[in-house]
């Protein structure tokens, strides 16, 4: 199994396939092992946060989630 993937941190993609197609954005995180890329702004999912010192107000957050390496391309 190959570390080497097409796109890295940084880098500005657009997604190519899947419910998310056709919006782009910058990559915020690679995850090798399980070919996985975290697109800013192109799988928004709500989390439920219980209340706590950092969060006190709990509620839910919006996070960005990962989409499989092979649906996003590269844009220069």
């Amino acid at each position: 199994m190959s570390n080497k993937t097409h796109v890295s941190i940084g880098d500005q993609v657009e997604v190519i396939a899947g419910n998310y197609k056709g919006k782009k954005g910058t990559v915020l995180d690679v995850n090798v092992k399980k070919n996985q890329v975290t697109v800013e702004g192109a799988r928004v999912m709500k989390k439920a946060v219980p209340k706590s010192e950092q969060n006190p107000d709990g509620g839910i957050l919006e996070q960005d989630g990962p989409i499989a390496l092979s649906n996003v391309k590269k844009v220069s």
